[in-house]
Formats: C-alpha cells, structure tokens, sequence
C-alpha cells in the first residue's frame, strides 16, 4: 500500500485551507452546483443499495450530496470540518422534508469515530483532498462492510469564450498564491494506489447551463486558494472580474461531473 508524500508546510497549509469553507457556508449553499440524477444514480446502482443502506456522507458542505441521497431512503450519516456548514445543511433537510434517516455531525474524517464495518458506503463530493493522505483511504477500508463501496465525486466547470480565457488567465497569474487544492495528486490515482480496494469504475457527465454575472463571482469566492488571499488580493481579484462581465446577465458554461468508486478489498485489514 502506498500513501502521497506530503511536507510538513504542506500539511498546515491544506489542514488551514479546508477549514475556510466555513466562513462562506452561505455563499457556498448559493452558488456551488448539486449533483445530477445521472451521477447519483451511478453511484447508489453501481453500490446495490437498498433501502435503509448505512452510507457515511465526508465533508458534507451544505447538503448538497446528503439531500439525494436521504430522498434514496439511506440511513446516511453526513460529517463535515465547519459547524455553519453542518447548520446550513441540516436547515436546508429540514425545510425541504428531506431529514428523516440522517444524521449530521461537526467533525473532520481523521477524528470521525465509528466501529469498524459501519458503512455500506462512503461517498464524498469534492472533499476527499482534505483528509490527512495517510488515513482517507485505509479509514475507509476499515469503516466499510465486506463488499462495500467508497465513491469520489468531482465537478469541474468551464465558462464559454473570452470569459474562460480570462477566468484562466486570471488564476495563472496568482498561481504563486495556489495552495492544496491547485498541487494535489488526483483522487483517483492515489486510489488506485492505495491497494485498499479492487477495480475502479468511472462514470463522468456534462451540462450545459448558464449563470448570473454575481454567482460566477461568488463561486469564484467560495474556492480555497481566493478564500486564502489577503483582502486587498481577493478585492483586486473581483474587481478584475466584474470588468470581464460587465454588461452581462447570464454566462453560459459547461459542469463536468465524475463519480469513481472502487469496492473494498480483502487487505482493508492489513
């Protein structure tokens, strides 16, 4: 089994970075994009699940993930680092009816406590970056029930024409400023090596879609790195920003979604 190397300066900066989400929760519950139906379905299909299914929901956010998959009938235990993220959602499963089966906890994986074999699955949009390197995968092994599945979802989005160029432009020229999220080893390939877990199955979509000239601000606000800057940075930041959409309503652009997933292997043990 193999672990990503990480430096000391590295790990501060990550373990600083993903607590910042917090301080946003509302901006974030806004603007970031739910999961389609298509990715969901992927992921609670390719598990087998049925009814009542123990499903641990890793860095929650706002609900976002937790909603659909409590809408599926799962007993779903939904974690998340930021306590007004875990308010934000637990509201936002209340208000929509959605709160029955699930429950929502204030605590980072690494300090999660649950006995071995909880979980039918361990799902995690976006998130699964921020754990510790040494224990995301092997802690999940170990939670998960002989023939269980871990599932990591992603999304990506790409805004149309000079927008794109700019936006692109605009974070390359603060890349001396990027932090865990722009140096990270992807999810699926420190997966793979984990040695946890048996083949990868991959699903990826696309959507078409548009957004209000102020969400494309505000998710650009909700991102670790900006979220890292000092003030007179990110202020300079949007300020360069609402000048490449001035006089624009609606931006058109493309959401990538992905769901991998792998079952547990034998050695989740060892």
């Amino acid at each position: 089994m193999t672990t990503e190397a990480e430096t000391e300066p590295e790990r501060a900066q990550r373990r600083h970075q993903r607590t910042l989400f917090d301080g946003v929760a509302g901006l974030y519950e806004e603007t970031r994009p739910g999961y389609p139906n298509e990715i969901i379905n992927f992921v609670v299909t390719t598990a087998g699940l049925g009814t009542g299914a123990a499903v641990l929901d890793v860095g929650c956010g706002t609900g976002q993930l937790t909603r659909p998959l409590a809408r599926s009938g799962f007993s779903v235990t939904a974690i998340d680092i930021g306590p007004s993220l875990v308010a934000a959602a637990r509201e936002r499963l209340a208000e929509s009816g959605d709160s029955a089966g699930v429950s929502f906890q204030v605590a980072a994986f690494e300090d999660f406590e649950a006995p071995d074999a909880s979980f039918d699955l361990i799902v995690s949009g976006a998130a699964f970056h921020w754990i510790d390197p040494e224990i995301r995968f092997a802690k999940s092994a170990r939670l998960l029930r002989p023939g269980g599945w871990l599932a990591l979802l992603e999304y990506d989005e790409s805004y149309d024409g000079p927008l794109g160029a700019a936006l692109d432009a605009m974070w390359a020229t603060r890349d001396s400023v990027a932090g865990a999220w722009a140096t990270r080893v992807g999810d699926a390939q420190a997966f793979a090596a984990s040695g946890l877990f048996g083949a990868l199955v991959h699903h990826a979509c696309a959507q078409r879609t548009t957004r209000p000239a102020e969400a494309v601000i505000g998710v650009e606000n909700t991102r670790a790195t900006s979220l890292s800057w000092p003030e007179g940075e990110r202020q300079a930041f949007n300020a360069e920003l609402r000048q490449h959409l001035r006089s624009r309503q609606d931006m058109p652009l493309t959401l990538q979604f992905s769901a991998t997933m792998a079952r547990v292997g034998d050695a989740r043990l060892a």
